[in-house]
């Protein structure tokens, strides 16, 4: 997946969700001390998350003061106030990263240090099986230590808006579609949120991809095996185009101003279905107050009887350590300490999945329970945005931005003829 040998190959869901049994404090490093550095750009619910890990870990580590540096910049996507301050020589121990394109940019730059050393000193292949530890890595060496994983082909739908309508989560792609006019009906005039003012709107386009082409074909194109121009992808665009077609959303200039579909849009009585990431249920049930399970739900993406209704599109939040880093022994110990059992327990009540051995599966609720036995069926993929270039991700973005405003078959040729000609250029 983050490179082109794994991109070939589905995550092992057995190895990934055994064994969580639970297993005490992680074996952290003995006599670390002095202050950690950690590049920390989450907000919200997550940030507030984040501190709670921070704070578990001086606990278990008194001679340690743990100092966060937030780049600026880090509405949308963070990863130009990231590149700016890490390549202006910004020193920090640890840093947060979700992008696997982005990983093998700052390796390139000699930013990050390698952590195989780490990985058998602490043992850490008793809490990551080896699909995790590849994920992490390139050609071979491993830069990157993942501690939770998410299910991004997961519909968020409100239950009782479903329930206004008497209609159930779909489970065909016709269903699905048909459900909008019931909605509508219902009282909903824009049945999915398409925030589409910086990334989210190509998130159906991306399990669209895998749903009607398989996750091999994802593989390579994100690689740029084939071309944006191929047949294929094509198909997966005009699904996309079908979906805005029946009447789906809102108007292009309401989508393209959407940042977040929470607050505001998520808790209005204008929608009901959410294509987005899992920290999705944090910010239902920590910065919205409500339910899971019971005011929110998810259903995995609707089959289309394509031949490849067992795939799922996924992410990863891991762990960077750097190479300019003044403590790396804390650094060290703050990644063994990530995928150990404490912290693993403080996300999960934070409704986060880990990848880890050490966690302790029970404490998810059922919204996470659902998606982490989603992935667990099915063929994954890394998100595709994620693994694209820096400059191709723009124009990739830009681009579906023009399709939304207008799905026809003339703008999908010509959008993908723009991001195959940036394509040529990127690798």
């Amino acid at each position: 997946m983050f490179n082109r040998t794994l991109r070939r190959r589905t995550v092992l869901a057995g190895a990934m969700f055994a064994a969580l049994a639970g297993v005490s404090s992680s074996a952290l490093a003995q006599g670390v001390s002095g202050e950690l550095v950690i590049l920390q750009w989450q907000t919200g619910a997550d940030g507030q998350m984040w501190k709670d890990v921070e704070a578990k870990f001086m606990e278990l580590n008194p001679g340690v003061t743990i100092k966060e540096f937030l780049p600026a910049g880090t509405q949308g996507d963070p990863r130009g106030g990231i590149r700016t301050a890490l390549l202006g020589g910004e020193v920090v121990d640890v840093l947060i990263n979700t992008w696997p394109a982005f990983r093998a940019e700052l390796v390139n730059s000699g930013i990050l240090r390698p952590v195989d050393d780490q990985w058998k000193s602490f043992g850490w292949d008793s809490k990551l099986s080896q699909a995790w530890r590849d994920l992490g890595s390139i050609d071979g060496t491993t830069y990157g230590v993942t501690y939770t994983y998410g299910d991004r082909s997961a519909i968020w739908y409100k239950t009782s808006q479903l329930e206004k309508a008497g209609i159930k989560p779909p489970a065909t792609w016709d269903e699905f579609l048909a459900s909008f006019d019931k909605l509508k009906a219902a009282g909903y005039p824009a049945p999915v949120v398409i925030p589409a003012k910086y990334w989210a709107h190509t998130e159906w386009f991306e399990t669209l991809l895998l749903r009607t082409a398989g996750v091999d074909f994802a593989a390579e194109l994100a690689a740029h095996k084939v071309p944006w121009t191929d047949p294929k992808v094509k198909v997966a665009l005009m699904k996309y185009a079908e979906m805005l077609k029946a009447g789906c959303c809102a108007e292009p200039a309401t989508m393209l101003a959407i940042e977040q579909p929470y607050p505001t849009l998520y808790t209005s009585e204008d929608s009901s279905y959410l294509l987005f990431g899992m920290w999705t249920n944090s910010a239902l049930k920590n910065d919205l107050g409500l339910k899971e399970g019971v005011d929110y739900s998810i259903f995995q993406f609707p089959s289309l009887g394509m031949g490849f209704d067992d795939t799922a599109s996924v992410d990863a939040k891991e762990l960077n350590l750097t190479t300019n880093g003044a403590n790396p022994a804390a650094a060290d110990a703050f990644a063994d300490f990530i995928i150990g059992a404490d912290a693993a327990n403080i996300m999960a009540k934070y409704g986060y999945a880990s990848p880890s051995t050490a966690a302790d599966g029970s404490l998810l609720g059922p919204v996470q329970q659902i998606a982490t036995g989603a992935v667990a069926k099915s063929k994954v993929q890394f998100v595709l945005g994620d693994l694209l270039p820096g400059d191709l991700v723009d124009e990739y973005r830009v681009q579906l931005q023009k399709f939304l405003q207008d799905p026809s078959e003339a703008t999908v040729d010509t959008v993908l003829a723009a991001i195959e000609a940036k394509a040529a250029t990127a690798y």
